[in-house]
């Protein structure tokens, strides 16, 4: 009964949004620009206070804005759009000035330098200056998208709200961009041990409720740290900077896995159902004076069918093996976020925050083996997973505002501890035993940063730079309890300590005029690794490595007139190996396919080149991208065998070099005030050119593979229906094209999202319902060809998730 009315909510939900077409559009802000200078006499070279500083347009002379000099003859003037324009400087006794003025949109600051003042009429050349655009930017490097905007996803995660956004795609719990999972996620500019340092971890466990906006940089300039061959993703926190006290409150529930996709082999428990979501959410704000304190707490519940895989395995010499791996998940994720801005003075402002997350994870795990068509059971694994991760991050940052605005130093450090508490206890039952097994792993990471950065407007751009020094200590010591005839090889544990110093320079230069704009820069790394191990340790010794390189980038466009531009990308980039690719230590949540990490694997870098063209709409826009990456030393998976064995372990290796060319396309068009849509298209060429590896675990055998190549991409629909009375819809369709994976391919998927949002009391309330996955049709199939074997599988795990939620500001 339960089922049959969670499924006709489900279907009349489904209708309902079908029949009105709503949508989802991320939408872009105006950009502003700060224009600052000086005024001289021109014989005395003295600052000239109280001159009339006067901005019109240059077609009508319309005025726009206005101010005077201060005692020390500077000025400023604030908020004004990109455009073209005219200064007039005028004071009784001097020769009014004029100066053509044009603001582009790459730079928040210029400076249109010192101007002097004469008692003879004078005209001085022309002076161009720059601005910058946020939102779906003019540069064309970055997307940013409001998670406010993002209706058919509230109420859930991080990585849940990504999957709708233009450009990404979710595949295995990771975020993929054009095509690759070598994505680096920051939050709020920098790396953490929540989301991971120079990869990503974490996602689906982070609260959306949390988050002001998402950021997605495809070429990120040289300020930023070279990992990330695919891009960047930065996810902004929530932080209220109004007057006085304020705040928000939320409060979402709901329920997943609403009906059995595929029934259970037999004779393991249950597979979780109607799966409970719960999460309250909480910012405060208070701003008085010099100080602004801010405050956001999240919880986050969920029960979660994590993994229901239904696999046959096959090897050379005809064993056949069906098996599956059911994983019901219970999770509870804590985070909290405080902190206190502190103005100083006009000049200095001193910003002190603090984090602090916990993530508590149950697994309760099925693995039943059988023979071919399920005629006997041979074996049954069942393993219970109790995990605490705790994260604290503490920050500094100060500012120095110079007096010329955007003139500024930025130095901080960030500190963050991240605890790894992770046991294992395994119940291994065969027909003429049964085994008690367990394992126990503690990680403590250490990562410390410290950072400088200094940025000056020019006259027709600025140039910023900048150093960075990070050391990460990551310790590690698994414990194996093995029982009656163990699986497990207790002789791999032992202690591990991974540590990197990474000391970084970098400078960038940015120049704009009415047709060309440039951006080049360089960041120089040094990076050394080591990781020692345990000298008893069967199979590996203590490695690591070192490297000195250049990271440069480059943008150059042509403005083809004001709504169309060109623009021409190139930047060089690395992927570093995290502690887990290489840590030493099996992992068993998997009784027959073993991760092991591989302490000699080392770094990938990758060249990309991209090829973008933007054309404003009537309001909308259409952008397009050619890009190509070309990565040497490419990190992947290697899946194999040993003999006399069917146990596959899949360990990581540089497999040579690989490709990735493709085209992306994003047309955004609002129809009318009522309807409007974004349409996003990725189509790509994944090529891995043929290699040979040596693996050492559990003993020294080679690794051969053929060149792998697939043409794939994916098609992304959101459509916004904003009807009277505050009621806004939204659809969003997904369709994601076959793709290489590590040995094999991954098959087509499709999913469609849907959401309802009422704003309520002139828009201080807001009430959402939304279901993600409405038809019920995402499956992860996938086909491997490794060594000695192949696999087919089907994984069925929770996609499907219904929600409701109530925020009120106050």
């Amino acid at each position: 009964m339960k089922n049959s009315i969670l499924s006709t909510a489900t279907v009349l939900l489904g209708s309902l949004l079908l029949s009105i077409s709503p949508g989802f559009q991320a939408r872009a802000q105006t950009p502003t620009v700060t224009i600052s200078g000086a005024i001289i006499e021109q014989k005395a070279k003295a600052a000239m206070p109280y001159v009339n500083v006067i901005l019109k347009t240059e077609k009508d002379s319309a005025f726009v804005s206005g101010t005077v000099t201060d005692e020390a003859g500077r000025f400023t003037l604030a908020s004004v759009k990109p455009g073209s324009y005219r200064l007039e400087y005028s004071l009784i006794g001097y020769a009014t000035q004029r100066q053509p003025l044009y603001v582009g949109s790459l730079t928040s600051f210029l400076d249109v330098g010192t101007v002097e003042l004469a008692e003879d009429a004078r005209l001085l050349n022309e002076v161009v200056v720059t601005g910058q655009q946020q939102g779906l930017g003019d540069k064309m490097d970055k997307k940013t998208f409001s998670v406010a905007d993002n209706i058919s996803q509230a109420g859930g995660s991080v990585l849940q709200a990504m999957q709708n956004l233009p450009g990404v795609a979710v595949q295995d719990g990771k975020v993929l961009l054009r095509g690759s999972d070598r994505v680096a996620v920051l939050m709020d500019g920098k790396q953490t041990a929540i989301t991971g340092f120079g990869n990503q971890q974490g996602l689906d466990n982070i609260p959306a409720s949390a988050i002001e906006r998402i950021e997605i940089i495809n070429n990120p300039s040289a300020k930023y740290d070279a990992n990330g061959n695919a891009g960047i993703i930065n996810i902004i926190y929530k932080k209220n900077k109004q007057e006085g006290f304020n705040g928000k409150a939320g409060f979402s529930t709901g329920l997943g896995a609403l009906w059995v996709k595929r029934g259970n082999l037999p004779g393991i428990r249950p597979q979780y159902q109607a799966t409970p979501k719960i999460n309250p959410s909480l910012s405060l704000n208070y701003r008085k004076n010099k100080v602004n304190a801010f405050f956001q707490g999240d919880y986050l519940y969920t029960q979660t069918l994590n993994k229901n895989e239904f696999v046959t395995r096959t090897y050379d010499d005809g064993t056949v093996i069906d098996q599956q791996t059911k994983r019901n998940r219970n999770t509870t994720f804590i985070t909290t976020k405080a902190g206190i801005d502190w103005n100083i003075n006009d000049s200095n402002l001193l910003t002190i925050s603090g984090l602090f997350g916990s993530e508590k994870i149950i697994d309760r795990g099925d693995e039943p083996f059988f023979t071919e068509n399920l005629t006997n059971r041979y074996r049954l694994w069942q393993f219970l997973e109790d995990e605490l991760k705790t994260t604290v991050v503490a920050s500094a940052a100060y500012q120095h505002k110079y007096a010329q605005p955007g003139h500024l130093l930025n130095l901080g450090f960030n500190y963050t501890f991240h605890r790894e508490d992770e046991k294992y206890f395994f119940t291994n039952t065969l027909p003429s035993f049964t085994g008690k097994d367990s394992f126990k792993l503690l990680s403590d990471e250490n990562v410390a940063d410290l950072t400088l950065d200094y940025v000056r407007p020019l006259r027709y751009g600025r140039v910023e730079g900048g150093f960075k020094f990070r050391r990460r200590v990551i310790p590690t010591n698994m414990q194996f309890f093995p029982g009656l005839n163990s699986p497990l090889d207790s002789l791999a544990g032992g202690k591990a300590t991974y540590g990197e110093t990474i000391p970084a320079l970098y400078g960038n230069y940015v120049f704009e005029n009415q047709k060309f704009e440039a951006e080049v820069g360089l960041r120089v790394e040094y990076f050394r690794l080591r990781y020692v191990v345990d000298p008893n340790h069967p199979t590996y010794q203590s490695d690591g490595y070192s490297y000195t390189q250049p990271f440069p980038n480059v943008r150059l466009a042509y403005k083809l007139n004001e709504r169309n531009k060109l623009s021409l990308f190139y930047n060089r980039r690395v992927d570093r190996p995290n502690e887990v690719d290489i840590r030493i230590f099996p992992k068993y949540d998997d009784a027959e396919i073993i991760k092991v990490g591989n302490p000699a694997l080392g770094a990938q870098f990758t060249n990309t080149f991209e090829l973008g063209f933007r054309a404003g709409l009537n309001r909308g826009y259409f952008y397009t991208a050619l890009y190509h990456r070309q990565a040497d030393g490419t990190i992947t998976r290697i899946g194999s065998t040993v003999p006399g064995s069917t146990i596959i372990y899949n360990i990581f290796q540089n497999a040579g070099r690989s490709y990735n060319t493709g085209l992306e396309v994003v047309f955004s068009q609002e129809i009318s005030k009522a309807l409007s849509f974004n349409l996003n298209l990725n189509g790509y060429r994944n090529q891995i050119d043929a290699f040979t590896v040596r693996n050492l675990y559990p003993v020294p055998n080679t690794f051969t593979a053929a060149r792998q190549e697939m043409f794939s991409g994916n098609v992304k629909l959101n459509s916004t229906l904003r009807l009277p009375k505050g009621l806004d819809a939204q659809l969003t369709a997904i369709y994601l094209a076959p793709d290489l994976v590590p040995q094999g391919r991954i098959g087509s998927r499709f999913s469609l999202d849907a959401g309802v949002k009422k704003t309520l009391n002139k828009g201080r309330d807001e009430l959402f319902i939304n279901a993600t996955d409405l038809l019920n049709t995402m499956v992860i199939r996938k086909t491997v060809n490794g060594q000695g074997f192949s696999y087919v599988s089907n994984d069925y795990y929770e996609t499907q998730v219904i929600r409701v939620g109530y925020t009120r500001k106050f």
